[in-house]
């Protein structure tokens, strides 16, 4: 027999065994991300060129953030992108994927393969394309005249007005793919009699979809919110490649904010605290949907 340990607890205690078995996944954990966080918060609070030896600030560098006209519009800029790079696949996810769903669509493997194929591609080739579909000569200027639309053709990468939301829309159809995939993985777990019970009480599509559907991809709704808020707020290979945040800063956003000055006017310490602002941004966004989530579903 073993002989009990101090305190009266079996040897081996549950918690104390975790511990060891989250050790080693914790210290990569700790070296390639928390460090990395750590540096760049102490980075942050100086003025440095990446050369010279650095002066210290505090913390004047994330004051600037509030202050600067220019940096506070990177911020707005990047949440206008949630609205295309989550609000609108969203909405237009759980529309396909409703339809498909009840429908039962024959050869949904390969329907979920193209709608998914974007993402498999690499976010550099996207913009290369996309900024060939709205140059002057493109696509979209193209059809448009092709409709009789040519009073509506334009610059759109090179307009003040209408270049961030030609850079949401591809946002829009880059991840509405992912949103759509994980929505149908989700609504094909929910049970039949769900349904049947909800058309013997007389409720039509729409009202089953909000009564049944709606309620049971909470879960997913909730990971395709995270995944598609961080893919908006971290944007940067699809604005420094069609616009390079212009014209002007019309188009610019945090983590382009955090190349340009870092690797552009070697303000080191301003692009930390640029970075760090916009992962806290991030976490604190990312936290508040998970927990708003969790609270519905119990």
């Amino acid at each position: 027999m073993s002989r009990p340990m101090p305190g009266g607890r079996p040897p081996g205690e549950p918690r104390r065994v975790a511990y060891l078995y989250l050790l080693p996944a914790f210290a990569v954990y700790a070296v390639f991300l928390l460090y990395p966080i750590g540096r760049a918060v102490q980075l942050s609070l100086y003025d440095w060129d990446g050369l010279s030896l650095g002066r210290w600030v505090g913390l004047d560098n994330y004051l600037a953030i509030v202050s600067d006209e220019g940096l506070r519009a990177a911020f707005g800029h990047a949440l206008v992108l949630v609205v295309f790079y989550a609000a609108a696949p969203l909405a237009i996810g759980l529309g396909l994927a409703a339809i498909l769903n009840h429908a039962k669509v024959r050869g949904l493997g390969f329907f979920r393969t193209v709608v998914f194929l974007p993402q498999v591609v690499a976010m550099v080739v996207v913009a290369v394309a996309w900024r060939r579909v709205y140059a002057p000569d493109g696509t979209l200027n193209t059809l448009l005249g092709a409709l009789g639309l040519d009073s509506l053709t334009r610059g759109w990468l090179g307009d003040y007005t209408f270049a961030l939301p030609a850079v949401g829309v591809v946002g829009t159809w880059f991840e509405t793919g992912l949103v759509t995939v994980l929505l149908l993985a989700g609504m094909s777990r929910i049970p039949g009699e769900l349904y049947e019970a909800a058309r013997l009480d007389g409720a039509g599509a729409v009202r089953e979809f909000f009564a049944v559907t709606l309620p049971s991809v909470r879960g997913e709704i909730a990971v395709a919110l995270t995944l598609t808020v961080i893919a908006a707020l971290r944007t940067f290979d699809l604005v420094y490649v069609t616009t390079r945040g212009g014209p002007g800063d019309s188009t610019s956003v945090p983590s382009y904010e955090v190349y340009h000055r870092a690797f552009g006017l070697s303000q080191i310490g301003s692009a930390a605290a640029i970075g760090v602002t916009l992962t806290v941004v991030i976490f604190v966004i990312s936290f508040g949907i998970n927990r708003f989530a969790d609270r519905r579903v119990s």
